[in-house]
């Protein structure tokens, strides 16, 4: 089978889709289109479900021969049986969700890890951002004015690592991701890269 390079996908996608496994049964959560699905399914043969709020995401995905259904990350996963995945995977949408805490814990009860990317608000930019301005800073991953924003629950790298503490949450895996595109493993860095990093990345099980 010819593998096709990741050079379309999102930088987090990129890195995401190097971490999951051939064969795996993966659900993709707010997968959009589908892009890292279709690469998935193209290049490390898994068996792929997703799903969107959005029903033009689903159309457009659908419509490329991947299985996605509407659905909403807060309200729907609960209907998902224990362990039916080996991954789920939720890039930059955590802090669109009403409850973080039960969609992690959920994430978690039906797939044996989970993965997750969002942007980090912790990032120097939108520090001095609010210094000098005393506003609400619109960056290329927080592209939105503060009105018409669907981010509700805006955090940083430390955030998520405390949540993940205080919910007994194993973090396999943590890279801190520059706007260079460039890499920092967050273990012994963890204030370094909560300043440096635009996007955090992490590879999640139970504890």
């Amino acid at each position: 089978m010819m593998v096709i390079g990741t050079g379309n996908l999102r930088i987090d996608l990129k890195m995401i889709a190097d971490m999951v496994e051939p064969g795996s049964r993966v659900l993709d959560v707010g997968c959009g289109e589908g892009a890292l699905l279709d690469w998935l399914g193209q290049n490390k043969n898994v068996d792929g479900r997703g799903i969107e709020l959005s029903m033009a995401g689903v159309s457009a995905a659908v419509a490329h021969g991947l299985s996605v259904i509407q659905g909403d990350a807060d309200t729907d996963l609960k209907d998902y049986p224990s362990g039916a995945f080996d991954y789920v995977i939720l890039s930059q949408t955590l802090q669109a969700t009403y409850e973080p805490r039960t969609v992690l814990s959920n994430m978690l009860r039906i797939g044996r890890r989970a993965i997750v990317s969002f942007p980090n608000f912790g990032h120097w930019r939108v520090r001095l951002h609010l210094l000098l301005h005393g506003a609400m800073p619109v960056t290329d991953t927080l592209a939105y004015q503060w009105y018409d924003t669907p981010n509700i629950h805006f955090c940083t790298i430390r955030d998520f690592l405390n949540l993940c503490r205080e919910l007994g949450i194993k973090v396999e895996r943590s890279i801190a991701l520059g706007s260079d595109g460039r890499a920092l493993p967050i273990p012994g860095s963890e204030g370094i890269a909560n300043l440096l990093a635009e996007q955090g990345l992490f590879v999640l099980s139970r504890a």
